[in-house]
């Protein structure tokens, strides 16, 4: 049997695991599109842009673990914590699942 050539490493495949674990929540995927029209966000600013129901501890929660894995940053002004993606590439991932047939 013919080997077929991968596109992805071992370490690339984890990594893009990891980032679709993190994201795997709609909280999560509602996050990513409030940043992406506009960003930086502070915790009750994305709160009130969300449509699901949303405490701050909860919000808190998630953005805490989007930022410990990468996928936002964060910038305290004063008391206020702001957030943004890291890398707006991410992005593209509602893109693929507008294309997919599901």
């Amino acid at each position: 049997m013919k080997k077929t050539k991968r596109k992805f490493s071992a370490e690339k495949l984890q990594l893009v695991a990891k980032i679709l674990k993190t994201i795997s929540h709609p909280v999560k995927l509602e996050i990513l599109e409030v940043l992406e029209t506009e960003e930086p966000l502070d915790v009750s600013t994305i709160c009130n842009r969300i449509e699901s129901t949303c405490e701050t501890s909860m919000m808190s929660h998630h953005l805490a673990k989007m930022k410990d894995n990468g996928i936002v940053t964060s910038e305290k002004v004063g008391k206020q914590v702001y957030y943004k993606i890291v890398d707006r590439q991410i992005l593209g991932i509602f893109d693929c699942m507008e294309n997919c047939n599901f």
